[in-house]
Formats: C-alpha cells, structure tokens, sequence
C-alpha cells in the first residue's frame, strides 16, 4: 500500500492535461455532439464548482447514475477535482436497491440522469434518493440543460453549473486516498462496496492504454476513436476504455445501449480504431452480421483492435470475429476489486485462444490449492493476485476485507490454470462450480464444448439439485437460426464428447438467455 505522505496524486489530472496540451482535439462524440477537450474539461470544472457551491468537500461521497451520455465523464471527474469519493450506480437498480447503495455508501449527493419513459431513471432515482435519509442533495441530469426539472424539488444539472466559473483548482488528494467504490454484484449476499484509490486506478488506465496503444499509435496518426459500448458505470468501462483513453488523449464515441445495429453503424460514421466488449457482445454482432448479410469491410478498415473481458470467451466465437474482421482479439481478466485489470494477451506476444493472457505490469497472480498452497503448472487452483490494483478492502466491511484480503494477496473466488508459460485460463467461479456425485464439474470447460455443435449459438451450463448425486448438470440452449436439435440428440452427443460424470443429463432450450447490463449471462435467474 503506498503510504499517505505519497507524492500526490488525483485522477481528474488526466483531463487536465490534455485541455492544456490538445485543447481543440476531440475528446467526446454523442450523436451530433461533439465535445474538445478544452470544453470537456470547462463543464466539469463548473459543475465542480457547483459542487463546491452545494457544500460538497474533499473525502465526501457522491453517487452517479447515468448510462453513457457526456454527462458520465463530466460529473465524474468533476467529483474528483473536488477530491470527493465518486460511486456510479448500476443504472438498472430499483427504488430499494438505489436507497440501499446510497445509505451504505453514505453518499452526501445523488446525481441521476432523468431517464426515459422505457426506463424512468429520475423517478426510480427519487423514490430511492427519499428512502436515502442522510443523502442531503439530488441533481437530476436533463437531456435539455434548460429545461426546468421534470420533478419537484429537484435542481437539475443546468441549474447547478449556471454562473460557475469555467475554472477550478483540483484538490491535492494523496495517491492512497480513495478515489472510487465499485459495488460487487452481491451473487454472493447484499452487494460490498470495493474501494480503489487514484493510485489503483491511475495504474490501471496506464496499463490498459500501453496495452492496446503500440498497435493504434503504429498504424494511425494519434487521433484515435475508442466506440465505448460496455456501460461506464462498470469498472471495465470506467477504467480500460474511458480512464485508459482520456489519459491517451483519444476521441471517445459513447453508445448509451448495447444494439448491433447502432454499433456498426457508429463504427462505420466514426471510424471507430478501437473497442471493448463482453462475450455476448461479440456473439450479438456476428449473429447480426450473418442475419443480415452485411458487408464488414468499411468497419474492418478502421479496426485496429478489439479487446474482451467480463467473461471468458468462447474459443468460437473468437475464431469467426478474427476471421471476419481481420482483426485480433485480445482477451483479459480482472474484477472490480482489482481496478479490474489483471492479465491480458499482450500485443507483442502470442495469444493462447482459451487463454486470458499473462499478469499485466505491477500484478502478481498465482493459483492455490485449498490449503493455501500454489499448485503446479497445469493444475488448477483458487485465483490469487496482489499488486498496485488489488483495493484497499470493501467499504466498512472489515470482515469481509480480512477474508478477501490475506497476506497481501486478494482472494478472487475464481478457479483457474497457469501454464508453463504464464498464461492463465479461467476454469470457473469458485462458487460456479458443480458437484455431482463427489466429482467437480467446472461448466466453462463443457460451455466451450457445447458451443461447437452445429445447432448451438449460446449455452449456459449450471448445476440443478438432485436427490441422489446433489447436483446435476444443465446445459441452457439458444439455438441458431432455422437450427433443428431435441434435447434427446443434444444429450447424447454430449455423451460422446465428455466423460461418464460430468456431460450434462439436462436441456432445456430458450429463446434467449438472461443478460446482465454489463453483458454478463445471469447465472443465478436460471436457476
């Protein structure tokens, strides 16, 4: 842990730096908007000094729920500037899981984005904000900043930066102050707040730029387009796409929602360099591709390099978006709790399909066995990593800190295999795990499989209770388009492919399957 008497270190001085050194570049695309950085960094200079204004002070907490609009990177790094706590919110929360983040976060403010009538943000975000008794302000985000509020009582954004100056002195944080909580998904009970300081997420932004940066900065001219698809309330978004490339000085196009559709579209009008996804996002864009018969080439010859997380991604899936793009792609692994990142493939060496890379620089990783003890080359083990991305511990949980947290080293839950070379494999989650019959199971292993049979486009495999083995496995199917399958034939060619234990007894076949807002397949509805 970097002491406190660190040189210091804020985050938002990233976007500082390139209003100083680029001020005319573009720093933000949304529709026709388009945003330089000069401008960029003005507005949140404003609301910065808004939030002054508002009583706002260093080491304070303010919550933000906003999908990917400019107002995200602006409330954000104006909450940095002030040296305030910044914690984005998962826009998809309901009224009693919004109170519930702002009570144990003890958030001072609550900036929320008005919504729409599909998703009433504003509403929901006031109906959570009232049962939230010690958060004394509410900002509503407007789609027009002129509009007067479209609830009560509540100032919207426009009326906060009105008469601000467009400057503001950023406060002087330490590099070991926090800087961000990321809530965890809560799979496991109520969701944990994980605390990142700058330093942990300065890190992180500069390894995830130098990971991807030598290809574009060798092939373009410097002013490169990141399309950010994943949502910026994740730690994936936030860090590796719009942290890593607002401190690399590139342009950023924003995609409020995942749709192929408008993905491609926007790759094609921006000419779009980069971008990040999850699994399904790559399979959602080929099964779009190939039911529409359209012509990648304009995309491709812009497409530099694409990256993957959030997942493990099926080996299938990446061979067809390789071949159809040209274009590599780049597998990694982390978790919130580690800033995310903590491998990658890297540019300069070989990929390993099925593989999520080697550690990044700073990171250490290593798998152990159930005593605590790091297993053999090839074998698999519990995921353990320690370096300048590891969290400081989950925000007043100091029994869950001291679990997670041994030795230095953070316990990830996650089970997984380190070849000769370095190169990890995520086998499962820890708790993902099935145990049928006395045997583990570990249902990544036969997803991939299962993605190689011909009438198969997405499988998510999980244990089921079972009176006699105490579990038993399911395959959950959606199958391609005009693709015949019984589960009967599904079962047995299983059969032939797995052994006696582990190939799964059950199918059952969906139209689709449920995906979380960070693209994740949501487990624990299907069961």
């Amino acid at each position: 842990m970097i002491p406190q008497t660190a040189t210091t270190l804020n985050l938002a001085t990233m976007l500082e730096d390139h209003a100083r050194k680029r001020p005319n570049r573009t720093a933000l695309i949304f529709n026709d908007m388009r945003f330089n950085y000069a401008q960029l960094n003005a507005m949140t200079n404003q609301i910065a000094n808004g939030m002054v204004a508002l009583g706002i002070k260093p080491g304070d907490h303010v919550a933000l729920s906003c999908p990917n609009l400019p107002y995200f990177p602006m409330v954000y790094y104006a909450a940095l500037k002030v040296g305030a706590v910044i914690i984005c919110l998962n826009i998809m929360l309901k009224p009693r899981e919004i109170a519930y983040h702002l009570s144990d976060c003890d958030a001072k403010a609550f900036f929320c984005f008005e919504g729409t009538a599909e998703l009433p943000l504003g509403q929901m975000g006031k109906a959570g904000f009232d049962e939230a008794p010690n958060c004394e302000h509410m900002i509503m985000l407007t789609t027009n900043p002129a509009a007067p509020s479209p609830i009560e009582g509540v100032k919207t954004l426009g009326q906060l930066m009105y008469n601000q100056a467009p400057t503001f002195t950023t406060h002087p944080t330490k590099a070991d102050d926090t800087a961000v909580i990321f809530y965890t998904s809560g799979t496991t009970g109520q969701p944990k707040g994980a605390e990142l300081t700058h330093a942990n997420m300065f890190f992180n932004a500069m390894v995830a730029r130098d990971l991807a940066w030598p290809i574009l900065d060798n092939s373009l001219d410097g002013s490169n387009v990141v399309l950010i698809t994943l949502p910026l309330f994740h730690s994936t978004g936030q860090t590796a796409q719009m942290n890593a490339n607002i401190f690399a000085g590139a342009t950023l196009t924003l995609l409020p929602r995942f749709e192929p559709a408008a993905v491609l579209a926007v790759m094609e009008r921006d000419k779009v360099n980069l971008w990040t996804g999850v699994p399904t996002m790559f399979w959602a864009l080929l099964q779009y591709i190939a039911a529409n018969k359209i012509d990648p080439t304009p995309i491709a010859a812009n497409l530099r390099l694409t990256s993957s997380g959030g997942a493990p991604m099926p080996v299938e899936v990446m061979r067809q978006f390789e071949e159809i793009f040209g274009v590599r792609v780049l597998e990694g692994y982390g978790l919130s709790e580690c800033s995310p990142i903590a491998t990658f493939n890297h540019i300069d060496l070989p990929s390993k399909p099925g593989t999520v890379g080697q550690p990044v620089w700073g990171v250490e990783v290593c798998c152990v066995d159930d005593a605590g003890k790091p297993v053999p080359a090839g074998e698999k083990g519990e995921i353990l990593i320690r370096g300048h991305n590891v969290m400081k511990g989950y925000y007043k949980r100091p029994d869950a800190t001291a679990a997670a947290l041994q030795d230095g080293w953070l316990h990830t839950g996650d089970v997984g295999v380190i070849d000769e070379e370095g190169y990890l494999s995520i086998v499962d989650r820890k708790k993902d795990m099935i145990l049928r019959g006395g045997y583990n199971v570990y249902p990544r292993e036969l997803e991939e499989v299962l993605m190689t049979h011909p009438a198969v486009s997405l499988v998510a495999v999980l244990g089921v209770p079972d009176e006699k083995l105490g579990e038993e496995v399911k395959a959950f199917i959606v199958k391609k388009p005009g693709a015949e399958a019984t589960e009967e034939e599904v079962v047995a060619w299983c059969r032939d492919q797995f052994a006696a234990y582990k190939y799964p007894r059950l199918v059952e076949f969906r139209e689709q399957l449920p995906i979380s807002a960070t693209g994740k397949i949501l487990k624990r509805e299907l069961r």
